[in-house]
């Protein structure tokens, strides 16, 4: 955790983005530590858990962490809790949550909200459904398509 700590002050510090640090470990081996560079990247899907999600997946050659843990500074908003179910991570340490994260300004608790239908700005709206539903179909017939 002191690793994930020290990389959210790395990056607060040098500007690249919020108070945000996340660290990777297998068999008690970094695999990768990362911190938020929203602001130096333009980039808000730059947070630490997906970075560092990302360089453990270049390191490890696979999409699947699942023998990995994740030791982050501060509790997943849902767009990183939802890159974690995908690598398939099993353990999660996290220091500050999300009340933490509003009083810094951030708006964890509120996408949180959002994720229950409540207070959304954002409008999900079907269109052609049957036409993309049959990408699914194309899918399931690929006798080369590898399930994740």
């Amino acid at each position: 955790m002191k690793i994930a700590y020290d990389e959210a002050v790395d990056g607060m510090l040098k500007n690249e983005g919020g108070p945000f640090g996340a660290v990777i470990v297998k068999n008690d081996k970094v695999i990768s530590k990362a911190h938020n560079c929203v602001l130096s990247t333009n980039d808000p899907t730059a947070h630490a858990e997906i970075n560092a999600i990302r360089e453990a997946s270049e390191v490890l050659g696979t999409f699947e962490l699942n023998e990995c843990t994740l030791y982050t500074s501060c509790k997943p908003c849902p767009m990183c809790l939802g890159a974690i179910f995908w690598a398939r991570i099993p353990i999660v340490y996290y220091g500050a949550n999300e009340e933490d994260a509003t009083y810094g300004g951030f708006d964890d608790k509120r996408f949180y909200e959002m994720i229950k239908g409540k207070n959304s700005d954002v409008k999900l709206i079907e269109l052609d459904a049957k036409q993309n539903a049959k990408l699914f179909d194309m899918w399931l017939k690929k006798s080369d398509r590898k399930i994740y």
